[in-house]
């Protein structure tokens, strides 16, 4: 083979392996155009990009980076690493690790720059994922420890109940394993939603069907803990588009909310929690939890939503509200509290609905 043949090869080589690389790769002069991009950054930012500053092209900006380590490398020679944030066409926002390296010419002088950018934003997504899930597990350790052994004890009278074929006792051990089934449950799914981020399964559902059957699932959990549970859905509220799994899930954790404050608060005898579905104006329905507990402070209710704060000293993970307002998101909904010292409070939840103005008169 010739030498011709084999520059050839080792060319188109280079050209095959340079396109492959899973990362954006260019060479920049030293006013920031780009001179070469390999096949993945053109294929998401388009074959026009050649001779187009890079911060116009990644960043859809007039002006140079603040932050630039091909600037740095044009400086003084030297590799140089940074973070940057760029914008897809779509206006996906991708974080990214940067490297630029100098590119010399026969007498030492930095002629262009390599920059190469890999994506890190999923691997920062999973180490928070981690993070998260780490911290859930050291707070629900001393939780999870309680139900197992409630599951114990449960299945032990379970058990007895059978030896000695005794009805009651088989009900009574069957309620103690049923309610920490419960329990293991509400912190599994908890976890699940605060460590992983869950896209919602979105499907045409009734929002009052929802709500009743979540109501329906602490129906005796409230009367065990002497508490009323009321409900209140408007029948007209229509079927939309929405995640009914994801919509329990939130009720669930708000009407637990309630109902553990309403238990904590000793200064009554007796308690009652709402369960409100209705329309809150005529292009959007609302889901409402009142209690009529003891209310919240001011730093309480200012740190409601933050990971792993909780009122509730160490029965409480911190867990729920949060995975209350990631659903809430996830459905371009709105959170209102209302809460006063010594009266309750009220968490008042939004969404639109998908049809066009009602006439609600």
């Amino acid at each position: 083979m010739s030498d011709s043949n084999n520059s050839d090869l080792m060319d188109l080589t280079f050209k095959s392996i340079i396109d492959a690389l899973p990362c954006y790769l260019m060479i920049q002069d030293p006013q920031f155009h780009i001179l070469f991009a390999n096949h993945k950054l053109k294929s998401d930012f388009g074959d026009d990009i050649i001779n187009v500053p890079c911060y116009s092209v990644l960043k859809g900006s007039r002006n140079q980076c603040t932050v630039c380590p091909v600037r740095e490398t044009f400086k003084d020679k030297k590799v140089h690493i940074s973070e940057e944030t760029i914008y897809l066409s779509d206006g996906t926002i991708i974080e990214m690790i940067a490297y630029s390296a100098p590119l010399f010419d026969a007498v030492g002088n930095v002629k262009a720059c390599i920059k190469l950018l890999v994506n890190v934003g999923t691997i920062k997504d999973v180490q928070r994922e981690l993070v998260t899930l780490g911290q859930s597990i050291a707070l629900l350790s001393h939780d999870i420890k309680n139900i197992l052994e409630g599951l114990q004890g449960g299945s032990y009278v379970v058990e007895e109940g059978f030896k000695d074929k005794d009805t009651k006792l088989l009900g009574r051990g069957w309620d103690i394993v049923k309610k920490n089934i419960t329990e293991i449950t509400g912190i599994t799914q908890n976890i699940l939603y605060s460590a992983k981020e869950r896209k919602p399964r979105i499907k045409i559902s009734s929002p009052v069907d929802v709500a009743r059957q979540t109501c329906q699932l602490f129906a005796e959990k409230a009367s065990f803990m002497g508490i009323q549970l009321l409900s209140q859905f408007n029948p007209k509220v229509p079927k939309m588009k929405l995640d009914p799994t994801g919509i329990s899930r939130m009720l669930g954790n708000l009407i637990w909310n309630a109902l553990q404050a309403c238990q904590k608060d000793t200064e009554k005898n007796n308690h009652v929690v709402y369960v409100r579905v209705d329309f809150y104006d005529n292009r959007h329905l609302m889901y409402v939890v009142q209690d009529d507990a003891s209310g919240m402070d001011r730093k309480t209710r200012k740190n409601l939503f933050k990971e792993f704060f909780s009122s509730k000293g160490d029965s409480g993970t911190g867990l729920g509200l949060m995975v209350v307002e990631r659903i809430v998101q996830s459905h371009q909904g709105k959170i209102e509290v209302l809460t006063k010292p010594g009266k309750g409070s009220l968490f008042r939840i939004i969404f639109k609905l998908d049809d066009k103005k009602l006439d609600l008169e």
